[in-house]
């Protein structure tokens, strides 16, 4: 699909990679996009003053608030599922099961809502194409981010069941994946970190080759190709550690 003359909705608008990826569909030409972020009324004044971008309000957690943005988006033909979270939960601690849950009520159960309430808007626009914000965590785990890496893996599982049920449709279902971004989330993390806005870029790219799985930084790359070795190679030092 061609970026320019799309109706995008970001999840997760106003800020780090989601704010990135409405700069960047408005600089390719997009006909409008539906900021959509958990409060509205935290939105500054003149945050958006491009007259394309429409502020609405979608919390992942609130299917009613995703079933009314559904209504009003009647004219969307590109779903960017960025929104999300990070608790810094691990699975074994005492006081970690409610973020675990937290962080799966977020990433697969809220995005799945987002995608199954969009899907036949972007079926009765032509299908369209849905993008969702994954994680190299998606395929590693490591203390103090057990839970989101848990979270991440389901939703990357998540967007492959999807993209085959969607297909029939015409709908691209594209996942992408990252390290770390420079972005309000990742506030002090000391590891390297790439440019938000090139990981929006890289998927719109993507999108329009029809590319079905973005890994947008050497990172996620990295992690990737280590899927196929034996899994002590990946955790040896961690492993190594011990109490």
């Amino acid at each position: 699909m061609n970026i320019a003359g799309s109706v995008a909705l970001v999840t997760g608008a106003n800020r780090g990679i989601g704010r990135r990826f409405v700069d960047e569909l408005l600089e390719r030409g997009a006909a409008k996009v539906y900021a959509a972020v958990r409060r509205p009324e935290r939105v500054a004044e003149g945050e958006f003053i491009d007259p394309r971008v429409e502020v609405l309000r979608l919390d992942l957690l609130d299917a009613s608030s995703v079933t009314d943005a559904a209504a009003r988006a009647t004219d969307l033909t590109l779903l960017i599922n960025n929104a999300g979270i990070t608790t810094g939960a691990n699975l074994l601690g005492e006081n970690d099961l409610e973020n675990i849950r937290l962080e799966l009520d977020t990433h697969f159960f809220g995005t799945l809502g987002v995608i199954r309430a969009f899907a036949p808007v972007l079926a009765a626009n032509g299908g369209g194409a849905i993008v969702d914000i994954h994680s190299a965590l998606s395929w590693f785990s490591t203390n103090g981010a057990n839970a989101y890496a848990v979270a991440k893996a389901a939703e990357w599982a998540m967007t492959n069941g999807v993209r085959l049920e969607l297909a029939g449709q015409g709908t691209l279902v594209q996942g992408v994946h990252l390290g770390a971004a420079d972005t309000d989330m990742m506030a002090g993390y000391d590891g390297p970190m790439i440019d938000p806005r090139s990981v929006a870029a890289a998927s719109l790219d993507g999108v329009e080759a029809g590319v079905i799985e973005v890994l947008a930084d050497d990172w996620s790359r990295l992690v990737k190709a280590s899927l196929a070795n034996d899994p002590a190679e990946f955790y040896a030092e961690a492993l190594a550690v011990r109490v």
